[in-house]
């Protein structure tokens, strides 16, 4: 898909990816971390997310990106969509459907999904003779359990776990996790399981009672982001807790 199918497909959708007259992209977020609103991304904070995005996930011109994540989403549209498209690569955008995704995407390099996504593939019958050797998987939106990952690595995939949002990133928090690794762990608090967001980071980070608050090139704004999200740095790994409005105990802190 060339830049003008590109485009003409997001218009066809009726996505919101329109230049303000800054010239910088506006985009809607999903609602997903919170109330639905549009965002202004400056060219030169997408310009730096698409170039980490490709490093992190190894696309080049060679890549074959199968996007099923919607573009209204950050996701969909930032993890690998644009990073490819700068470079020329291949990218095929679709509507998810797991019984789809288990036929086509042995014709690609790169895919990314929500959890969600995930869980519904692995629960096809297709999943158990399923082949997933040098595909890269990259994951995120919202915590991804450790199960998930391990099964889909087991298939034989580098998979990728991610943290990002509309205002950061978004291959922000990240980890690369491949077959010859050992097995992932969800990390334990009491009765709470904490989910893996990764070891690698492209921003500064801090956490102020327990929420997780970013700065730096990949971020829109240019001072301190209160991400919303409970998080908790153990074993130089970020680890996700909750949304704020959801958090309900305050002993991330004690082990």
């Amino acid at each position: 898909m060339n830049n003008f199918m590109f485009h003409e497909y997001l218009k066809k959708l009726n996505i919101n990816l329109i230049k303000n007259s800054n010239k910088e992209i506006v985009i809607s977020t999903s609602g997903t971390t919170g109330k639905k609103k549009s965002i202004a991304q400056p060219n030169g904070k997408i310009k730096i997310a698409n170039k980490i995005a490709r490093e992190v996930q190894m696309i080049t011109q060679n890549s074959k990106v199968y996007t099923v994540c919607s573009l209204g989403h950050a996701a969909g549209l930032l993890a690998q969509t644009l990073p490819a498209l700068e470079v020329k690569a291949t990218v095929f955008i679709e509507s998810f459907n797991p019984f789809v995704w288990i036929k086509n995407i042995k014709n690609f390099t790169h895919n990314h999904l929500t959890p969600r996504m995930a869980k519904a593939i692995i629960k096809t019958k297709s999943w158990k003779d399923l082949n997933l050797e040098g595909k890269i998987i990259t994951c995120g939106s919202e915590g991804v359990p450790a199960f998930l990952i391990n099964k889909f690595v087991e298939k034989g995939c580098t998979f990728i776990v991610n943290w990002g949002m509309t205002e950061i990133g978004p291959i922000a928090i990240n980890e690369t996790i491949k077959p010859s690794d050992a097995k992932v762990e969800d990390l334990k608090i009491g009765k709470k399981t904490l989910t893996l967001m990764g070891n690698k980071v492209f921003s500064e980070t801090k956490i102020i009672q327990d929420e997780l608050h970013v700065k730096g090139d990949i971020c829109v704004y240019e001072e301190w982001f209160a991400t919303g999200d409970i998080v908790k740095l153990e074993n130089k790994r970020f680890w996700f807790h909750s949304r704020k409005n959801e958090f309900r105990c305050d002993n991330l802190r004690h082990n």
